[in-house]
């Protein structure tokens, strides 16, 4: 159990949600099969087992894991195409008409709802962890768009949700370029092998560094020239490796061999156990590093009035 993407959420709740109450919400909005015409469906699954009875929720040491799961079923656009192509063709040769755009489109309908039974079926999940005492929501997605789709699903079953993106006071650009410039960051980060540097005029050049060692001329000319660095790969405390945008969206991101080791000896033998290990370390190594993460980067933003 361990997350390879984070967006992070800063969580305002007026009382603390108990596990019973947050499991009893999950509840209302279970992921449910498709149907023979539904194209898509969304909801909570467990995280950990697959049985009917099994819990919606993971908690341990004070952190509850979540997970939503999308179903989907596939038609591919060629497949469904080349139908209606050949449906338009029957009717045109049989008629000696020309089937126009809005007759296509009804046969396009028709036939997307004679292959949907057919159709293969995708599942896709998203794990969200919970840190109701450091305020947190952290959520393993590649993007603010899967994020907000399990989000938004949570609070349609909680009534009300208040959550904002974490931010921070000063652009993590200035942030990012300043590091690269003095050849070092802060708060036990290390610089590694990768950045983006864009130019800060309209239509300006992206340039992309990897696996390369980012004290070099070339890299220090791009600054000179007026580049920002908009996305960086770093280390952190030989614990964590990432990389991380100007949104502060961490993508790539690696616990490093001591942490996975340590997980191995603290779960034993049971996949259960293992799992609980490795959900345990994982969140208490994100919940030391979030708050000098934040602090590297100026300090995290509170919006007035909250």
């Amino acid at each position: 159990m361990w997350f390879r993407n984070l967006l992070v959420y800063r969580l305002n709740l007026a009382e603390e949600l108990s596990p019973e109450q947050l499991e009893q919400a999950l509840a209302t909005k279970p992921a449910l099969p498709c149907g023979s015409q539904t194209l898509s469906t969304y909801g909570f699954v467990a995280p950990l087992g697959r049985s009917e009875d099994a819990s919606l929720i993971h908690h341990a040491q004070g952190f509850t894991l979540i997970r939503a799961r999308q179903q989907e079923r596939i038609l591919p656009g060629s497949v469904v195409r080349d139908a209606v192509n050949e449906k338009t063709d029957e009717i045109e040769a049989a008629e000696a008409r020309k089937v126009y755009k809005k007759e296509r489109d009804q046969i396009k309908d028709e036939v997307m709802q004679a292959l949907m039974p057919r159709a293969f079926i995708r599942n896709s999940f998203t794990f969200a962890a919970i840190a109701p005492a450091q305020g947190l929501i952290f959520i393993d997605a590649s993007s603010a768009k899967k994020a907000e789709e399990l989000l938004s699903t949570l609070r349609e079953a909680l009534g009300s949700l208040p959550v904002r993106p974490i931010s921070v006071k000063q652009a993590p650009t200035a942030t990012f370029t300043q590091w690269l410039k003095q050849h070092q960051a802060s708060h036990g980060l290390q610089l590694t092998d990768e950045c983006e540097l864009r130019d800060t005029a309209e239509d300006g050049g992206i340039v992309r560094i990897k696996r390369e060692d980012l004290s070099s001329e070339e890299v220090q000319t791009h600054l000179e020239a007026g580049k920002v660095v908009t996305q960086l790969a770093l280390a952190w405390q030989d614990k964590l490796s990432f990389v991380i945008n100007d949104k502060l969206a961490i993508k790539r991101l690696r616990f490093e061999d001591i942490l996975q080791e340590q997980a191995e000896q603290d779960g034993g033998d049971d996949a259960a156990s293992q799992f609980d290990a490795s959900f345990i370390l994982m969140m208490l190594t994100l919940v030391e590093f979030m708050p000098q993460l934040l602090e590297a980067l100026g300090g995290e933003e509170i919006p007035q009035g909250v």
